[in-house]
């Protein structure tokens, strides 16, 4: 139930966030918005083990595959984000103020650190270290949640043009972190065997 309601919930908010990236032209909302995807994708993951589990009495896929996959998709996003935050700042550019994009951080926010502490629960219930791995994802999506409203609420207060693409190059060291935790096979700190 609990990865059912990450699928929901991080396909509402990253479609959310990516829809009011295209209407704003932020590259922080945008870096949320493609986060959440890879959340999304994360969770899936999750039910796919959990569901081999139900059926067969046995996972169908190793976790080391289904983190080596949310790692490339990390590490695709991080040099995207990366990229584009820059070429934003070298040409100036500046994004619309976003009341929707500021609505979808302050649930993130708020919402993000109860799932976690769910999923960790689960997790240790379960023994499973992709799920373990998921709630880490999680606990990133609270930290990228709260730097993109540090940077739409600074941009919408004091009206700095260069907010949105710092906040963006902010959230790329963690997603990079991140995927490269995963292709290592490494959740939370220990090695899935």
């Amino acid at each position: 139930m609990l990865q059912w309601l990450t699928v929901i919930h991080g396909a509402l908010e990253g479609g959310a966030a990516l829809y009011a990236a295209w209407l704003a032209g932020s590259v922080a909302l945008l870096s949320f918005g493609l986060d959440s995807m890879v959340e999304v994708i994360s969770a899936s993951i999750v039910l796919w083990r959990l569901a081999s589990v139900a059926r067969a009495g046995k996972f169908s896929i190793s976790e080391r595959a289904g983190l080596r996959l949310v790692g490339i998709c990390f590490i695709i996003l991080s040099a995207t984000i990366a990229t584009d935050a820059l070429q934003k700042l070298i040409q100036r550019a500046k994004p619309e103020e976003s009341l929707l994009g500021i609505a979808v951080a302050i649930i993130s926010v708020l919402g993000m650190p109860f799932l976690a502490a769910a999923k960790r629960r689960v997790s240790g219930e379960i023994d499973s270290h992709a799920m373990r791995a998921d709630a880490r994802q999680t606990d990133f999506c609270f930290f990228l949640a709260l730097i993109l409203l540090v940077g739409l609420g600074a941009y919408k207060l004091f009206g700095w043009w260069w907010v949105d693409s710092i906040a963006a190059l902010a959230m790329v060291p963690i997603m990079l972190w991140e995927g490269i935790q995963a292709l290592r096979g490494i959740t939370c700190g220990c090695c899935c065997p």
